[in-house]
């Protein structure tokens, strides 16, 4: 069987055209950037943070400036919109910090302030990107059509960040940071600055969304001030997913099931939408990824209860046992 006959015999049962399983691919891993930040505050600082609805637009808005605007590279203009990211995040814990803001309020602030920073950016509510080169068309010298050569060159990016987040988180800042949102009070009392540590994680954490914003609006076309809506949520279904799925106590291990959470998230999202005896339309996306964070939310408290429960019954079964002994 030809290649060509293996991928006319698989499409031809498979619920999704090529176009849109690439499109799953491509939105999966931009997405897991978003949860690899997601990660960052929520699980390894405990700091909720929900800037991420603010700075993802923000990347967008500063990438497509810069490159319609200026005729900056868009190479620059994606680390550039990076940087400013990692800006807004480092705002937001500055304000819990130094001021003693409350997490939650304090990103809410910054994300209402980021969508007038965003407009004003972008002159208006969008910035399309039209006759300028994005990172996607730098790569028009390698021989692959399109529809398979982003995917696998966001599945590179995907792969660059993951083993630079495993680096940093395991070096002497990156431990010092898992142990201040482990447990602050005793990072404090071993010397560790936790306010310096959150500052750190929440920009970092930023300039991936920030990042992932900016690969999103040059691989679709614009940039929109309207685009952050949900992200949020987006980010913590994938790490939920992920971790559901692939439960681990290890760093790397913990980082790569976000990543598939993500791609699964998306995936989901897109048979939901396909699946023409639900009646679902596109407008429904929110509703789907709603029912699908808590189908995962409550697969993840049911397999807990289930394991609490067998070591229950296991440890009842040994004291019982000790017992009878006596």
């Amino acid at each position: 069987m030809s290649l060509d006959s293996f991928f006319a015999w698989f499409f031809g049962w498979f619920p999704l055209s090529p176009y849109e399983l690439g499109g799953t691919f491509e939105t999966g891993f931009i997405f897991g950037l978003v949860a690899l930040g997601a990660y960052l505050t929520f699980r390894i600082l405990d700091f909720p943070d929900l800037t991420v609805e603010g700075s993802f637009p923000l990347g967008a808005a500063v990438a497509a400036s810069l490159m319609v605007g200026l005729g900056m590279n868009p190479w620059l203009a994606t680390v550039c919109a990076a940087i400013v990211g990692f800006g807004a995040g480092f705002v937001t814990a500055l304000l819990n910090v130094q001021f003693k803001i409350l997490h939650i309020l304090a990103g809410i602030l910054v994300a209402i302030a980021l969508y007038s920073i965003n407009l004003r950016i972008m002159g208006g509510p969008n910035k399309p990107l039209l006759r300028v080169d994005t990172v996607f068309d730098t790569l028009d010298f390698v021989p692959l059509p399109g529809i398979w050569l982003n995917p696998i060159f966001l599945g590179l990016v995907i792969v660059a960040v993951l083993a630079a987040v495993n680096w940093f988180l395991n070096t002497g800042n990156g431990i010092s940071m898992r142990a201040a949102g482990a447990n602050p009070a005793m990072a404090e009392a071993n010397g560790i600055n936790v306010g310096r540590q959150r500052l750190m994680g929440v920009g970092l954490a930023n300039a991936l969304t920030a990042l992932a914003g900016a690969l999103f609006a040059q691989i679709f076309g614009a940039a929109d001030a309207y685009m952050g809506i949900g992200v949020i949520i987006v980010g913590l279904a994938s790490v939920i997913v992920g971790m559901s799925l692939i439960p681990s106590r290890t760093i790397l291990i913990a980082t790569i099931a976000c990543v598939i959470g993500a791609i699964l998230y998306r995936a989901a999202v897109a048979l939901a939408l396909n699946a023409d005896q639900l009646g679902l339309q596109a407008s429904d996306v929110q509703l789907v990824t709603a029912i699908i964070v808590a189908l995962a939310l409550i697969a993840q408290y049911s397999g807990s209860s289930f394991g609490r429960s067998r070591r229950k019954g296991a440890k009842s079964e040994g004291d019982k046992s000790e017992g009878d002994k006596k």
